[in-house]
């Protein structure tokens, strides 16, 4: 159901996208202030797309891979940014979960770009 290699790889790049943001905002109050919220589901759902669109096993499996993916990413960064003290610990919930959500939004529309597969494939 899952493409493990697809998971992983789109995994990595969102946390290192999300690490990035997280890094720029904590010594940038404005990055942490305007981007933080939708910075970080946007990365989600880029996480998302990178799935759906590598793994390309129809859009079920694209909407929970993305979703897995956007959610690892957020989760990680999150945690990161409490850790720091820039983010509150509340939200690690409603982050994670809203940049689930765009990562399996992200994940449905990366399998929409998807190249079709053929039997050789």
């Amino acid at each position: 159901m899952f493409d493990t290699k697809a998971l992983q790889h789109a995994t990595i790049v969102g946390t290192v996208l999300q690490l990035a943001m997280i890094v720029a905002g904590h010594f940038s109050p404005w990055v942490a202030m305007n981007v933080f919220a939708i910075g970080g589901m946007a990365i989600s759902a880029f996480a998302g797309i990178t799935y759906g669109r590598a793994a390309g096993r129809g859009y079920g499996s694209g909407a929970l891979g993305g979703a897995i993916a956007g959610g690892v990413c957020a989760i990680i960064g999150i945690a990161v940014s409490v850790a720091l003290g820039d983010t509150l610990a509340i939200i690690l919930a409603i982050g994670t979960i809203s940049s689930a959500v765009t990562g399996a939004i992200g994940g449905a529309v990366g399998q929409m770009l998807a190249r079709p597969r053929t039997a050789s494939s």
